[in-house]
């Protein structure tokens, strides 16, 4: 029992790395098939990403189990019970990747993905209208419960041949990420500055534009058309707009929180890619491989940062643990 005690508390908001480790597996999957790009660094990519989302998902059960005071702050916070919605999100990426290998598999993780999705954001944006929510509270995590959870659960749906449930899914995520998108800009342009650890949220801010066009282009069949191409317009402007303020954003010290740069940068390599793939010859042509080197640096820049601060983390405790049993190592 002590030695599960000792197993940390994870925040639901690691969850990210699944999301940002399983877009560009899917994205490397879809430049197999374009550019030739070797299958296995996509399958790899993939297949790590499942075990960090298993291994988030025992933990975030144990902390629930043990440390459920700890649990319940975090629900009732009101950013950080956004990142719940990541859960759901990230076993429905799980379920896309797991496709190609067992449909039945992959139902098996679609249908309670689902679920947990449309409940999360069912719930959290009950109580987002009917509490006391303060403007600081507003960041790009916002999209998170009702716009991510749809449109991913979109993306799943028409993988899995459920296109009629796929429709449903983007109109909801398309119609939660237009009236979410005002309220962030709002605060943004007229509230007080954005304060240093709230600022790698950015990341997320274009992220819906992308997640919306790999929905969209899974709905469609891939085929691009001037809305497919409306929505990568807007996340490549987006996604400049962050760039141009990675200086002031990165005033918070590197950690966790900038993979959530990672899931945008992944989508929009998968969508432009998809494009490429059903015959796109304009700009998104010459594009789609700058945006998948981009998608590339950023998660290999994000994982690299983790790798260190975990094993930093882990030598730290081990000597602290050895100073504590025997004061003379020290």
């Amino acid at each position: 029992m002590e030695t599960i005690k000792k197993l940390p508390q994870v925040p639901a908001s690691w969850f990210g790395i699944v999301l940002g480790l399983a877009g560009l597996g899917l994205s490397w999957r879809v430049a197999h098939r374009v550019w030739g790009m070797p299958a296995l660094i996509g399958e790899s990519t993939l297949g790590i990403s499942a075990m960090v989302w298993a291994t988030l998902l025992g933990l975030f059960a144990v902390k629930w189990i043990l440390f459920r005071c700890d649990a319940h702050a975090e629900l009732k916070d009101a950013i950080q019970s956004t990142y719940i919605s990541l859960i759901g999100i990230g076993t429905n990426l799980m379920a896309i990747g797991l496709y190609p290998y067992s449909q039945r598999g992959a139902l098996a993780l679609f249908v309670p993905a689902t679920l947990v999705s449309v409940t999360h954001g069912v719930f959290f944006t009950s109580f987002a209208w009917s509490g006391d929510r303060h403007s600081s509270a507003t960041t790009g995590s916002l999209y998170l419960p009702t716009v991510a959870g749809c449109f991913v659960t979109g993306t799943a749906a028409a993988t899995l041949g459920y296109h009629g449930l796929a429709q449903l899914a983007f109109g909801a995520g398309m119609f939660s990420w237009l009236s979410i998108e005002s309220v962030i800009l709002h605060r943004l342009y007229d509230k007080s500055e954005m304060p240093p650890e709230q600022r790698p949220s950015l990341g997320i801010q274009f992220a819906p534009a992308a997640v919306a066009a790999v929905t969209y282009l899974s709905i469609q069949g891939g085929v691009p058309d001037l809305f497919s191409k409306a929505l990568l317009g807007y996340a490549i402007l987006q996604g400049l707009v962050v760039v141009r303020l990675i200086g002031w954003i990165m005033v918070s010290p590197l950690n966790v929180r900038y993979w959530a740069f990672t899931f945008g940068a992944a989508s929009l390599s998968t969508a432009s890619c998809r494009t490429v793939e059903h015959g796109e010859q304009g700009a998104l042509r010459i594009l789609a491989p700058i945006l998948f080197i981009a998608a590339n640096l950023i998660v290999a820049g994000v994982s690299a940062v983790t790798l260190s601060q975990l094993v930093r983390h882990l030598f730290t405790s081990r000597r602290t643990e050895r100073v504590f049993r025997d004061p003379r190592s020290a």
